[in-house]
């Protein structure tokens, strides 16, 4: 007869994995989490210090839901760490009116009653002073709903709260191969080996080399910090420079929040054109000007009154899928293993509620908010 060491293991503690863990632990389940690292650690996706939260999902009509539901679960969340971990500072949107940001943003809005305001490009040039350059074409969209979340101490909050709900934590542990058994999976781990009955691969960018024929990619996404010219300059601070998203004419979409918290004002640019494909095993995590030339080269005519060269840069791994959707769910139907990855640039806000849905797949329930469109079989 297999001794098995758990129910159910969660290899990789980042955002989704800490959250699953969370939750399959609050429902009684026999859980172990596995973690290469230590919980909130800065070398995968889910890390630098702020990360922006929105229920109008532009990506997706079917992420509106999923967004709700994380958002309950992020007071849950906060509740029981007795800690904020969430901001509701309100995001800004701007773009061409029927364009990906403030059309999409709208048309979200409009589909599921999410409360919004329209600004003109004038009126946004007024309320938002440090957003210059609008065309009078592009409009903003301001959603109070929006805000941002505290990645690395969320992480570790969930993390924290799987243990107390029974979950053991394994860190800084590396599974380095695994094999499928008629009734589970061993775990071969740089601390030993491992029989559970099921899986669940949150590894990030390191899923495409766990799990084979899902279509994934990874590449480097620089995070870049910037402080004003003027010190105490308050036209940086979060209330008149929320979080938000800016689609210029090009097609070039800015995101970032205000200087919060003892950080300075957080830049990037999305869906960079010359984001290369990595390694996430052999990849050079040092910076130089290509991180963030691009960004700096726009800030004098799209967002002028910051110091021309960054405070700080940070650099995350992102996955992406070819339709830009998650990969959750069982590879081929197999019921001893449950991936979730794929996050392209706009996974954490929904990290509490992917949480949920992996715990009830791995039980067998149906999930609380529908994601068939992210199943990892849509690919063939």
């Amino acid at each position: 007869m297999t001794r098995w060491d758990a129910e159910v293991a969660v290899v990789g503690l980042g955002a989704w994995g800490a959250c699953a863990l969370w939750q399959l632990a609050e429902r009684g389940v026999d859980a172990i989490g596995i973690e290469r690292h230590q919980p909130g650690h800065s070398l995968g996706s889910s890390h630098g210090g702020s990360r922006m939260f929105r229920v109008t999902c532009l990506e997706h009509p079917g992420l509106v839901p999923l967004a709700r539901r994380s958002r309950e679960l992020w007071s849950t969340l906060e509740d029981s760490a007795d800690e904020q971990l969430f901001f509701p500072v309100g995001g800004l949107l701007i773009g061409p009116k029927d364009g990906r940001v403030a059309g999409g943003t709208l048309t979200a809005a409009y589909q599921h009653g999410i409360e919004v305001s329209t600004l003109t490009g004038q009126a946004l040039r007024f309320h938002y002073p440090r957003h210059v350059g609008v065309p009078e074409g592009h409009i903003g969209v301001r959603e109070p709903s929006a805000g941002i979340i505290r990645p690395e101490l969320s992480i570790r909050a969930a993390v924290s709260r799987a243990e107390k709900c029974g979950a053991r934590v394994l860190t800084d542990t590396r599974i380095t191969t695994y094999d499928l058994i008629p009734d589970g999976v061993v775990l071969r781990t740089s601390q030993g080996e491992l029989r559970v009955r099921q899986v669940v691969f949150t590894v990030g960018s390191w899923l495409s080399s766990l799990v084979g024929g899902l279509p994934l990619r990874t590449v480097r996404m620089p995070i870049t910090w910037f402080r004003p010219l003027e010190p105490g300059d308050d036209t940086f601070g979060l209330e008149q420079f929320p979080v938000f998203m800016r689609e210029l004419d090009d097609g070039t979409i800015l995101w970032g929040n205000g200087a919060e918290g003892g950080h300075d004002v957080k830049l990037g640019i999305e869906d960079r054109a010359d984001a290369l494909p990595l390694d996430p095993e052999a990849y050079d995590r040092s910076v130089g000007p290509v991180d963030w030339s691009a960004l700096t080269a726009l800030l004098p005519a799209k967002l002028p009154g910051l110091e021309p060269l960054p405070s700080k840069v940070a650099v995350c791994m992102l996955t992406r899928t070819p339709d830009g959707q998650f990969v959750i769910g069982r590879p081929g139907d197999d019921p001893r293993v449950v991936v979730a990855g794929g996050d392209n640039a706009h996974g954490f806000k929904h990290a509490t509620g992917i949480g949920e849905a992996l715990a009830e797949i791995v039980r067998g329930e149906e999930t609380t908010v529908p994601i068939g469109f992210m199943s990892p079989n849509r690919f063939g």
